[in-house]
């Protein structure tokens, strides 16, 4: 029975992670703006996820507090303005690009938990970090996928990393959260979303072709209603280690997804890049070892003992 749940965890993950990856592609095919893009986002999202909560009875009782509510606002204000700068970022350095650089988010988890709750990392974890550095500075070239910095490419990378801290924000916050049902905070998230970039959508620019209107629509719906459903399942039923792991799903969808529709050719160094990335990132995650063991056998970095 265990292994069936963790089995039927495992395919929820990798569903939300697929999805994820493919995220990068409605928001270009849209043709909108990005104010546009992350307001329909949220607009579709509350409503499918208002569905889902209403329909599973996790609106009554209401489960916020008043410093609930509020944590759970700040949090939602962190996630749509991450959601603004990683939209941006895909303009100016390209899906692939700023997805591996978005999989920084684990560092800065770290600095921030340094920083709030005095939190002392190994030195195994900074190790890694600096391994995702060198690669984030071989991503950094641009003589390939037409590609230059003077075409935003430097903004493209800085929105990236800040949409990255600010995911780390958000997931500091919900840690305060114990309790209730996420489903229900990504609901206020969407909702406060929606708030937020009404005053900033611009409607005199909206889709004049119905399949544009179908990509905002699955951004909303699917992207965010079904896959915040798929990824909290499987949040539920699978253990850390196995979470960090199919999370890479998302990076390797949305590298491909780039080349596949845009020919997104990439560099040997930014391959490279990327994958110091992602390996550090999972070096983290897991807390591998960088440290070689007494018995001289550990040539490569373990998972640590729990």
């Amino acid at each position: 029975m265990k292994s069936q749940v963790e089995f039927s965890g495992r395919l929820e993950m990798i569903a939300a992670m697929a999805l994820s990856g493919t995220i990068g592609y409605f928001v270009v095919e849209s043709g909108q703006i990005v104010w546009n893009v992350v307001f329909f986002r949220c607009l579709f999202g509350a409503l499918s996820l208002f569905a889902y909560c209403w329909a599973k009875g996790l609106l009554a009782p209401w489960p916020f507090s008043t410093r609930t509510l509020m944590l759970a606002l700040l949090s939602g204000a962190a996630i749509v303005l991450n959601w603004v700068l990683l939209f941006s970022s895909y303009g100016h350095a390209s899906i692939s690009i700023a997805t591996a650089v978005y999989n920084t988010q684990p560092f800065f988890l770290i600095l921030l938990g340094m920083i709030l709750f005095g939190e002392r990392p190994t030195g195994d974890a900074f190790g890694f970090i600096a391994l995702a550095f060198v690669g984030l500075l071989m991503v950094t070239q641009v003589e390939a996928g037409g590609l230059s910095w003077s075409s935003g490419y430097g903004i493209g990378l800085l929105q990236a990393l800040g949409a990255a801290f600010l995911y780390a924000v958000a997931s500091v916050i919900v840690k305060q959260l114990k309790g209730i049902p996420p489903h229900v905070i990504a609901l206020v998230q969407a909702v406060l979303g929606t708030a937020m970039l009404l005053p900033l959508a611009d409607f005199s620019s909206l889709p004049t072709h119905s399949l544009q209107w179908s990509y905002l629509v699955v951004l909303g719906v699917v992207h965010t209603g079904i896959m915040y459903i798929f990824l909290y399942a499987a949040l539920q039923k699978l253990p850390t280690p196995v979470i960090a792991v199919l999370s890479f799903t998302y990076p390797a969808v949305a590298i491909l997804v780039d080349y596949l529709a845009y020919g997104r050719d990439l560099s040997l160094g930014q391959w490279s890049g990327i994958g110091l990335i992602l390996l550090g990132s999972a070096g983290v995650n897991l807390k591998w070892r960088l440290r070689m063991s007494r018995s001289g056998t550990g040539q490569h970095a373990q998972p640590a003992k729990t």
